[in-house]
């Protein structure tokens, strides 16, 4: 069954525990009063849909969020996976939500792009998945994961392996994972020492140790289809010797069947302190489970041509990228909608003005301090939402606009962006979740309350798909300056555009605007002289800074966007808007300042410090 077909069955009936996950109509303003991607049913790939179709998917995201995901979210943190006699052990609550999920088409609507388009806008289906990552980080990685995977080998893969492989991927009966970090190495991918030595067959055969696999083992699926990174002979040094396999845990012949298990082996489960529902593997590659025949190492097969395997893998890598600051900006999102239903209804205390000690206590919304720490998580978690989501619109606009112009321009804006998207609501959704243990007060960190675990969670999104630091080196390092600076200056240009939009609308909006304007300027000063800098060392010392001044910018953008269409708009949702734009120019635009200050001096403190002062 397609997504559409089980949309058109679904109801508007919707369980009350999906508003405890993400606002519905925060993501309606998101998606049709900003974005207006009602306007892309009107494209040739997405003909048939239309806003009724896109909101009867959304619907049923929302509603297997709650009824399947949302209800072992707990119990998977509680009871993590575990090996007994060799084989996974999961709650079997995990494998009935991923069933219903996948039955209902939905992992399908992930899969697509050139040169095969999606079935649903990659827009929808982002927002739509924000609704399981809220509801339950851990269950929902098996399936961000498979439908990247699948996505990699639609884009790099031969016609034959796309027919082997992806079907069996989109369906759900076989999962994905990406194989790149080894123990010895880390995120040094230029380091890996995993070979594969070629056949007479046109095969590999692969040999090495994978580690932080997550997903990398379970009996969800009749198979696991892991893309892992190696070296042939002779390959160059560093990233430019990986070449990239598809190396499955059941062999899979040319007929696409089941030929019996592949010299894969599970080493051992690794226990994070988030993401305990799912399993983190350390996974070894031919040592010793040997194939009928009896020829040692793993079966794999070469994806596209060899030495390019860590291109083809940052398709794959950019993709979760997107989905992990999605998973922040989810997590970040239901904990904030917790704590304020929390602040609603827990008694205690009196407004500061009553001055009978006898007088009825309030709830806990009425203190100004907790009105502070809900207003920061709104402008933190909506903020993030509102990129994500333009980040997804962009990838839409660089597959399916019709104008060449339009697609390098959403090409380029979200090359610049993806380490942002990934990385700002990672920081400071995670900041949100603190504040939601904050409004809890003492019951915050009891795990009666969900707040806690959504921390613990989060926390691991920062190192996810590359750490604050590798992201910042790859925005100052790559992004900015590629296409001599080509892809800074249609930031630039996007943002100037708002801003001017807002000057023109007077008021309080002009300030804003002028204010952002400002400090875009100062972020194309420093921008150059960092570029124009001979020190690279002392550059990318400062990279993470920079990464944090450009996300400000960037989420200070999105609230500029989102103020210009709230306008004088009545109603408290358009007043939440409103001030919740004002909290980000108020409290955090302003903090980009000193950051500024310490980019432009060129900061050597980090440099100089001395290994033995430590």
């Amino acid at each position: 069954m397609t997504a559409r077909e089980a949309a058109a069955g679904s109801t508007d009936e919707r369980p009350s525990t999906g508003s405890r996950l993400l606002s519905r109509r925060d993501v309606a303003f998101l998606l049709y009063e900003w974005l207006d991607v009602g306007r892309l049913a009107d494209r040739s790939q997405y003909r048939g849909h239309s806003r009724e179709t896109f909101d009867d998917v959304l619907a049923l995201y929302e509603a297997i969020a709650a009824d399947h995901f949302a209800g072992h979210n707990r119990k998977g943190d509680a009871f993590e996976p575990s090996v007994h006699g060799g084989r996974v052990r999961l709650i079997p609550e995990v494998a009935g939500a991923l069933a219903a999920y996948t039955s209902a088409g939905l992992l399908a609507c992930q899969v697509g792009g050139p040169p095969r388009p999606r079935e649903l806008p990659y827009v929808i289906a982002q927002a739509g998945f924000a609704w399981v990552q809220a509801a339950n980080i851990a269950s929902a990685a098996y399936l961000l994961l498979t439908a990247a995977n699948a996505n990699l080998i639609l884009a790099h893969g031969s016609p034959a392996q796309v027919e082997r492989y992806v079907p069996a991927l989109e369906s759900g009966r076989w999962f994905g994972t990406m194989c790149l970090s080894e123990p010895h190495a880390g995120s040094s991918l230029g380091d890996l020492t995993t070979r594969a030595e070629p056949q007479v067959d046109g095969t590999y055969r692969v040999f090495g140790d994978k580690c932080w696999i997550s997903a990398g083992d379970h009996e969800l699926t009749d198979n696991i289809v892991h893309l892992v990174l190696a070296r042939v002979p002779g390959a160059a040094p560093g990233v430019k010797g990986l070449s990239l396999f598809i190396v499955p845990k059941v062999v899979v012949g040319l007929d696409g069947q089941l030929h019996g298990p592949n010299d894969v082996t599970l080493v051992g489960l690794i226990h994070k302190m988030g993401y305990r529902g799912a399993t983190n593997t350390l996974l070894n590659f031919g040592g010793g489970r040997v194939e009928p025949g009896g020829k040692p190492g793993a079966v794999g097969e070469l994806v596209g041509e060899e030495g390019r395997g860590l291109a083809y893998m940052f398709s794959m890598m950019n993709e979760a990228r997107i989905c992990v600051g999605a998973g922040a900006a989810a997590l970040g999102y239901t904990g904030y909608l917790k704590s304020l239903e929390y602040a609603r209804t827990r008694i205690q205390g009196r407004r500061a003005q009553e001055k009978d000690p006898a007088g009825p206590p309030v709830p806990i919304i009425e203190h100004p301090d907790v009105r502070a720490m809900l207003l920061a998580q709104k402008a933190y978690v909506e903020g993030a939402l509102a990129l994500v989501l333009y980040g997804a619109l962009l990838a839409d606009e660089r597959d399916t606009n019709p104008d060449p112009r339009t697609r390098r321009r959403a090409g380029l804006l979200l090359d610049v962006l993806t380490p942002i998207v990934k990385s700002w609501p990672s920081q400071w959704c995670l900041r949100a979740n603190s504040l939601a243990i904050q409004v809890h007060g003492g019951s915050g960190y009891a795990r009666d309350y969900d707040v806690e675990q959504h921390y613990r969670d989060n926390r691991l999104n920062a190192i996810h798909e590359g750490t604050h630091g590798i992201q910042a080196l790859d925005l100052l390092g790559r992004k900015m300056t590629m296409a001599h600076g080509a892809g800074f200056d249609a930031l630039c240009d996007a943002i100037q555009g708002t801003c001017k939009r807002a000057v023109a609308a007077g008021g309080e909006m002009a300030r804003f605007g002028a204010e952002l304007w400002a400090v875009l300027g100062e972020l194309g000063e420093v921008t150059r002289t960092v570029a124009a800098a001979g020190d690279k060392e002392v550059a990318l010392a400062n990279a993470t800074v920079y990464l944090e001044v450009s996300g400000h910018v960037v989420v200070g953008w999105m609230w500029l966007e989102q103020m210009l269409v709230a306008g004088d708009r009545p109603g408290a949702f358009y007043a939440g808007k409103r001030q919740a734009a004002r909290y980000f120019f108020t409290r955090e635009l302003p903090t980009v300042g000193p950051q500024l200050q310490v980019l432009r001096a060129m900061d050597r403190l980090a440099l100089d410090m001395r290994r033995e002062w430590f």
